[in-house]
């Protein structure tokens, strides 16, 4: 399947008006071939050293045969299921990937203790673990790591035996990982971990689990050289256009799956564009949609709407002025012309689209919380069971759930969007999800909804880096069973409430109106909670 992209409306002028400068300049060429100077002399050190991810097809080839190796190994030592612990693109990349290839892979990358229990209970003894982390610091994945090999040692199973690890060459994590025996896939260091899906953050896991990952490989390779040559028709410089050069800027854009054969593929976009693009006050927003979203029928001037299909059409420019993007390709193709599109959005916007510096302020605020581990802030009141929490201006105001809600609502600015930030059990509670179409309806402007702590390395950056249009729904949970994180002195549900707290403490910092609702009996607040948005 090529890769086929068509623009119509403000989109189209976009691409009229910008591309010819961008092949004038040489960009197409410029970043195949890792020119740091791109995006100014400020980016120029972060973008030195994160280029690698245009290589990466050529680079992973030796990975194949290694990971088939492994599986082959694997399934005969009785491993049936691969478990995967990363955060952003580490397990965003693997899931799109198996999910496509309808191939099985239990994606960890929560520190919900419900959800890590759930993990652990499905079928320890047929299964191995991909640890995935640059560096091995992060604390979800280390969490995660700790928790198994004691699973693993209390069921009678060596860890060395069935604990892969994937991280950058001479890492904390690739040392302590070679000591203790376990196999370890270095990445390349060159590559940033939401432009990894080609390389082996994205591969292990994925062809552990059975997916022919040459086949992926062979997809990118298709369109390699239309997104190096500088011509007007470069697919990476058609698509970079058109997300990040519509005037005015349409700085949320829709990302709608419509009939494409590629499953979660809007989720890892999300990821990539946000952290991306969301900094220094300007940014792109990416609003995961199904086709029948609110936002899609309210004909919103800020809104730019994409759509993932399996047929593009012919031509660049639309006969039909829908004002819309509609892009089509295989997975492989796909992955690579949007790290490219992005890349370009990033010199388009004037922002450096290789760092994140407001990801960190929240691990900062949340290790600070974990080492005082102070007493959880009082509620300002209890409606339904739920606990109602929030910043002055949003609390102040309120006297029940309803009026709380009303209130946050109230602080929506013309041109805003509603975050919702759900740190609760996705396994246990999937329907938690049907707040974001309520509040969109309700509100009438676009609303994004995360999984937490998995949206902190994703649309977190944005939050607090990009345009402070926003207003956040954080829910949260009390743990129905807590997990002790082995040789920690914190458990698994007080590092995911010390996550949120922490994330909303820079919210608020960053003057962001933020009202946290904390489901104490979340069986049955969910439904209550359902009711008070809608």
């Amino acid at each position: 399947m090529s890769f086929r992209i068509s623009v119509s409306g403000a989109a189209a002028d976009a691409v009229r008006r910008t591309v010819p400068g961008l092949v004038s300049d040489l960009v197409a060429s410029g970043i195949t071939a890792q020119d740091a100077t791109l995006w100014g002399p400020e980016a120029e050190a972060e973008s030195a050293k994160r280029l690698g991810w245009t290589e990466a097809v050529a680079v992973s080839r030796p990975l194949v045969a290694e990971i088939e190796a492994l599986r082959e190994q694997l399934e005969a030592d009785g491993v049936r299921h691969i478990v995967l612990g990363g955060m952003g693109g580490s397990s965003l990349a693997p899931e799109v990937i198996t999910r496509t290839a309808r191939v099985g892979l239990t994606v960890l990358d929560s520190t919900e203790p419900g959800q890590v229990l759930a993990a652990l209970g499905d079928r320890l003894e047929a299964s191995a673990l991909v640890v995935s982390s640059k560096s091995g610091s992060t604390v979800e994945t280390d969490s995660q790591r700790r928790a198994y090999e004691q699973a693993f040692r209390d069921a009678g199973i060596d860890p060395a035996k069935r604990i892969i690890v994937v991280t950058d060459p001479g890492s904390p994590l690739d040392e302590s990982a070679r000591a203790a025996g376990y196999r370890v896939f270095n990445a390349d260091p060159n590559v940033g971990g939401r432009y990894s899906a080609l390389t082996a953050f994205g591969l292990v896991p994925s062809g552990l689990a059975g997916v022919d990952i040459s086949e992926i490989l062979d997809e990118a390779e298709t369109i390699e050289l239309s997104l190096a040559v500088d011509t007007p028709e470069n697919p990476g410089l058609v698509l970079g256009a058109a997300i990040a050069a519509t005037a005015p800027l349409r700085d949320k854009l829709a990302i709608v799956a419509d009939g494409t054969h590629i499953v979660g593929f809007a989720d890892w976009a999300e990821q990539l564009i946000a952290e991306s693009t969301g900094k220094e006050g300007t940014g792109i927003l990416p609003v995961v949609l199904d086709t029948d979203a609110p936002e899609l029928t309210a004909d919103l001037p800020d809104v730019q709407v994409v759509r993932l299909v399996d047929d593009a059409g012919d031509q660049i420019f639309s006969h039909h002025d829908t004002g819309e993007i509609r892009v089509s390709g295989s997975l492989g193709a796909q992955l690579l012309v949007w790290e490219y599109a992005t890349a370009v959005a990033g010199r388009i916007l004037g922002i450096n689209p290789f760092d994140q510096p407001d990801v960190e302020s929240a691990k900062i605020a949340a290790r600070g919380l974990l080492d005082a581990r102070p007493a959880p802030e009082p509620a300002a009141f209890v409606a339904n069971g739920i606990e109602v929490r929030g910043t002055p201006e949003v609390i102040g105001a309120s006297s029940d759930l309803e009026s709380a809600i009303d209130v946050l609502l109230e602080e929506l600015p013309e041109n805003g969007y509603i975050s919702v930030q759900a740190y609760v059990d996705r396994v246990a509670h999937p329907e938690v999800a049907r707040i974001r179409d309520l509040l969109a309806a309700r509100s009438g402007r676009p609303v994004t909804f995360g999984w937490g702590p998995r949206f902190l390395h994703s649309t977190g950056q944005f939050h607090k880096g990009g345009p402070a249009v926003g207003v956040f729904l954080q829910i949260t949970q009390s743990p129905v069973e807590d997990l002790a994180i082995p040789e920690r002195p914190f458990t698994f549900g007080q590092l995911i409430a010390a996550q949120a707290s922490g994330d909303a403490s820079v919210l608020a910092e960053h003057g962001r109106p933020v009202l946290t609702l904390t489901l104490t009996e979340p069986a049955t607040n969910v439904t209550a909670l359902l009711d008070a948005v809608g």
